[in-house]
């Protein structure tokens, strides 16, 4: 009987009466010092002497060294975060520990899955969303990079991200902050995402992903639980960290607030058997803020750290709970060796934050990024009559309606606003942003700039009165229209419109003009009830802070949009995989007041699920048009037994111009695998001139294959993953509505 068979049998843990502090923005670390020597107040000379300092030994025998050297209340310390991190400082809101052992480093936590969030002088990059939108590695990999560097630079040298999900609903608040629906392309995103935070050894920062596991939702997601069978467990919600842990190696991983099957996450068995175990998490667990709710429960779990403030790894407790033996001197040496050992790993006791942290640490380059994932990511839904690209041919004057197309605050809602992920406290948006965005080019200047090269007039209009707005759009020879949704974390949007009459907007704009072009920014999928009367719609989620220049490149034409969804458009709040109140948002049980939430629609999640009851989605996964057109042919698989696969086919640009496609490879397993559809197991990008023609191979290695479970399923009764025998075929197009296939045997795997 496997680990999770019998954590089943446990049921609805109660909630505990901590308080639970919500959110990494609301509370943080204060450094006492700033570097390895000064805070064990040791000149360097002295440091260089310490054995845990000594760069030619391994981490693990510095680790050792350093741990032998504490005393047991110095071991607790590594146990909670402000205490791990602030090594001088010994009250800690009336826990008190000793100061710990000399030379050893401040470290400084931030949030961060899309900027260094919470101050200015950062670059305000794109959503996760806008990012999981371009299908690139190497532009995870970049952002990752330069917001390690920036944080680093700002005094912080752990980023509390990336983010991972399951896509289960539209309707889960932080949508934007993840990657879509696809298991394979959160993992291979958020691996090179954190690869890239933690490849400057000179400014060395440590990467966590979270929120493991099973967390998709924002209604009660402190009271809340995730009752989930093990197959689907395994390859819809942990494979993106089995896939990230073993391409990214982020350090650490942050446990989520909810319960899996009536245990909490931050004390469910999951931690030490699956992530630390089949996973492969080398690293340590951290708790969310506040999601902890036991001393022994947790700690024999798995979980290492105890987020900000020591509440449940207090010295007092972790004291008791060894007397009364609940808890062994292995537990807390293992848990203190993990962070310890990630942290010399990472770089984090040679390299001392500065002294001075910058006030302004983005650069060119890092808003250039900015720019290039806002283009790459920004999706192309329709495009009637090639209304798009706008050009001279689209009249003399175009009328631009939206407040979030200018910074101006006396319009209502602004850009600045819309740049990132909102702050939505109680359920009702703040007006504030996770990031500062003091430098947002709004869209109105660099569409008015644009526009002016070709003679084209752009007048505005705020469109907080729809009917003025009607009329402005019909002096002009076409319409710009911007509809916006807040999704954020703390509150589910309670439906799938458009904010503040956003659609009722677009409908009287294009009763009035003929030429009208659609601009979203959303943080998740909108239904569209406007769609037939528009020409153009534009899905550039928060865009970030280059949203301007990006927004009139791509409306003008400079760059060819290449986005793909990442996310299934429903036609309406009903049609998605959670359709029920039992799925979603869950039903409150009476006896302990804990939200029992159902996933019952199993592995149908996203694209699969409407691929399965052959359902027609507004935009299937994978849509995204350009302003030219490609084809697709010739596909082909070749099999090398223990090196992989090598698929193949041809990518054809039959428009009149130059534009980039993402192919797309979706893999169905034989019947005997028992899976409800295709799923995506490889994609490129690919850009072609007007009527050139490219075969593309792509080539999975033997140890992707098994990475990524590309060609296995799980099967509960053996509690393995399993290659099944018979018959694959792979379906190529450019969304998960195929137009080719194959088919082909595996030899042995």
């Amino acid at each position: 009987m496997s680990e999770w068979h019998r954590s089943r049998t446990v049921r609805r843990h109660r909630l505990s009466s901590a308080v639970i502090v919500v959110s990494a923005l609301l509370v943080t670390t204060v450094p006492a010092t700033v570097g390895t020597a000064a805070a064990g107040g040791r000149s360097a000379t002295e440091c260089s002497k310490a054995p845990w300092t000594d760069p030619r030994k391994s981490p693990d025998q510095r680790a050792k060294a350093l741990l032998a050297a504490s005393t047991q209340h110095q071991k607790y310390r590594w146990l909670v975060e402000q205490p791990a991190n602030s090594p001088a400082q010994t009250d800690f809101q009336g826990v008190v520990y000793p100061a710990q052992v000399a030379c050893t480093p401040t470290v400084t936590y931030t949030d961060g899955p899309e900027g260094v969030r919470s101050g200015e002088g950062v670059t305000a990059f794109p959503a996760q969303i806008s990012l999981a939108s371009g299908f690139n590695e190497n532009t995870a990999y970049a952002k990752g990079r330069a917001t390690g560097d920036e944080a680093f630079d700002m005094g912080k040298n752990v980023i509390l991200g990336p983010g991972v999900g399951g896509g289960r609903t539209p309707l889960a608040g932080r949508t934007p902050e993840y990657f879509g629906e696809d298991p394979v392309l959160n993992g291979v995103l958020a691996g090179a995402q954190a690869r890239g935070i933690e490849s400057n050894k000179d400014k060395p920062v440590l990467a966590d992903l979270k929120h493991y596991v099973a967390n998709e939702q924002e209604t009660d997601r402190q009271t809340s639980s995730s009752n989930i069978d093990e197959r689907t467990l395994k390859e819809i919600y942990e494979l993106p960290y089995g896939i990230a842990l073993k391409e990214g190696e982020p350090e650490s991983v942050m446990c989520s607030y909810n319960q899996i099957n009536g245990v909490y996450a931050c004390e469910n068995p999951l931690l030490k058997d699956s992530l630390k175990g089949e996973l492969g998490l080398n690293g340590y667990v951290m708790s969310d803020f506040g999601a902890v709710h036991s001393t022994a429960a947790s700690l024999k779990a798995g979980l290492d750290q105890e987020l900000n403030r020591p509440i449940h790894y207090t010295p007092d407790k972790l004291d008791a709970a060894l007397a009364a033996g609940d808890i062994t001197q292995a537990d807390i040496d293992h848990a203190a060796f993990r962070v310890v050992r990630s942290y010399l790993r990472g770089g984090l006791f040679d390299q001392a934050l500065p002294t001075r942290p910058a006030t302004d640490a983005s650069t060119p380059a890092h808003k250039a990024l900015a720019r290039q994932i806002a283009e790459e990511g920004s999706v192309l839904l329709k495009n009637s009559e090639a209304t798009l690209p706008l050009s001279r041919r689209s009249g003399k004057k175009i009328a631009l309606i939206g407040s979030v197309a200018s910074n101006n605050p006396d319009s209502g809602m602004t850009a600045r606003q819309l740049c990132s992920l909102p702050l939505n406290f109680g359920g009702t948006p703040s007006g504030r942003n996770t990031m500062a965005c003091e430098d947002m080019v709004a869209p109105l200047d660099s569409l008015t700039t644009r526009a002016a090269k070709l003679g084209i007039e752009i007048v505005y209009d705020d469109g907080s009165d729809a009917q003025r707005a009607a009329q402005v759009a019909a002096g002009a020879d076409a319409a710009v229209v911007f509809g916006y949704k807040q999704v954020g974390e703390f509150a589910d949007p309670k439906d799938l419109s458009l904010d503040a009459g956003g659609d009722a907007l677009i409908t009287a704009v294009a009763g009035t003009n003929d030429s009208t072009v659609v601009v979203l920014e959303t943080g998740t999928a909108t239904t569209m009830p406007w769609l037939s009367k528009v020409d153009s719609v534009l899905e550039t989620w928060y865009p970030g802070e280059q949203a301007g220049p990006a927004l009139a490149a791509l409306l003008f034409g400079d760059v060819n949009p290449s986005g793909k969804l990442p996310m299934t458009f429903p036609t309406s709040v009903q049609q998605q995989p959670a359709n029920t109140k039992a799925q979603y948002p869950g039903v409150v049980a009476e006896d302990d007041g804990i939200r029992q939430v159902e996933y019952s629609e199993g592995l149908q999640v996203g694209y699969r699920w409407y691929r399965a009851q052959d359902e027609q989605p507004l935009f299937a996964y994978g849509h995204g048009l350009s302003y030219t057109d490609f084809g697709l042919s010739r596909p082909k698989v070749r099999t090398f037994g223990k090196d992989g696969l090598t698929i193949q086919f041809t990518v054809t640009n039959t428009g009149k111009r130059t534009g980039t496609e993402v192919p797309q490879v979706y893999l169905e397993l034989p019947r005997t695998a028992g899976e409800p559809s295709a799923r995506l197991v490889a994609w490129d990008r690919v850009t072609l001139r007007a009527g050139q023609s490219r075969t593309v191979t792509i080539k999975l290695t033997d140890e992707q294959i098994q990475a990524r479970h590309l060609t296995q399923y799980y099967d509960e009764d053996r509690d393995a993953w399993r290659t099944p025998a018979g018959t694959f075929t792979a379906h190529v197009g450019t969304s998960s509505d195929t137009t080719l296939s194959t088919a082909f045997r595996l030899g042995k795997h």
